[in-house]
């Protein structure tokens, strides 16, 4: 072993990749294959921009949230609308949206946003207005602000 330590580090190697190959891929791939990360939802995910009443809620509450922190000493105009609106499923969603903002009476900014939202209470969109049943996950576009 003293002698030959490089032929110890290649049959390491090879004994490592082999275990690799053999025992934990085919693991990985059953628990791949199988349903443990399955979520059975009605709200299915879309790769292309969708506008459904949730989204449009999305929007509302990413607005409100934006509003709140930024604060009053700035004025904000929203769109009515977003640019484009994601379901990522399971009542996840993207918003990617503009602002202005004004600061002082002359000096007003334009700013992209995303913002990715969650519905808690899934179908029941009983209590979709309330704020309360949203999670914000993330809100990029307006860090230097």
């Amino acid at each position: 072993m003293k002698k030959h330590p490089v032929l110890v580090l290649m049959l390491g190697l090879i004994a490592l990749i082999l275990i690799q190959r053999e025992v934990i891929m085919p693991l990985v791939n059953k628990v791949i294959q199988s349903d443990l990360f399955l979520v059975d939802s009605e709200d299915q995910g879309s790769v292309s921009p969708v506008s459904t009443p949730l989204t449009g809620l999305a929007f509302t509450h990413c607005n409100n949230y934006i509003k709140s922190e930024l604060g009053s000493e700035v004025s904000i105009n929203f769109p009515e609308k977003p640019l484009n609106a994601w379901s990522l499923g399971d009542y996840q969603y993207v918003v990617n949206a503009e602002i202005d903002i004004t600061r002082n009476a002359s000096n007003t900014v334009t700013k992209k946003y995303v913002c990715r939202i969650n519905y808690k209470n899934k179908s029941d969109e009983e209590g979709a207005f309330d704020f309360s049943n949203w999670t914000i996950y993330g809100l990029s576009g307006l860090d230097d602000i």
